[in-house]
């Protein structure tokens, strides 16, 4: 991943994890962090495959949607949430298909067999990812985001072109 993506990748991650936390302990929390961490750097490789030349826009109108109040005590890192990541994480999340033609673009040339280690999480949660994410895979919950910027995903996919991811 780009180094710059990384403060969009651990600020978007930690916007959904607190608007769509796990449901259990401190395992629960992991995994639900860890299945969000990968359909954001998934959406992050794929809104920027060079570079971002500008920052991203911040957390506002997410905070809007999911009715998640902003954190007075730590702002800061809310700058750093990417709107777009966001809604594309979240579709990745909640659409399986779409997930898995996302990261065959991001690994298109490598050689893996099966779903690749690094996106496991997201491409084939267990039962204790799935129960542990419950929030954050769940369409009713999700929707409103991941539909915000839905078409633009579509289209930088190719999907409903005729063409291949």
């Amino acid at each position: 991943m780009l180094a710059e993506l990384a403060p969009i990748v651990a600020a978007t991650t930690l916007w959904l994890t607190r608007a769509f936390p796990a449901s259990g302990g401190a395992l629960a929390a992991a995994l639900c962090e860890a299945q969000a961490r990968q359909a954001v750097t998934v959406a992050a490789r794929l809104r920027y495959p060079t570079a971002p030349d500008s920052g991203p826009g911040g957390s506002a109108e997410l905070d809007r949607l999911s009715g998640a109040g902003e954190d007075p005590d730590d702002p800061a890192w809310r700058c750093w949430v990417d709107e777009v990541v966001a809604s594309w994480a979240a579709g990745l999340l909640t659409d399986p298909e779409l997930a898995a033609r996302a990261v065959a673009r991001l690994t298109r040339g490598a050689r893996t067999r099966g779903t690749p280690v690094g996106f496991r999480h997201l491409l084939a949660p267990d039962d204790h990812d799935r129960r542990a994410a419950v929030l954050l895979r769940h369409p009713d919950l999700i929707g409103p985001v991941a539909a915000l910027h839905h078409e633009r995903l579509l289209e930088r996919l190719g999907v409903g072109r005729g063409l291949t991811a």
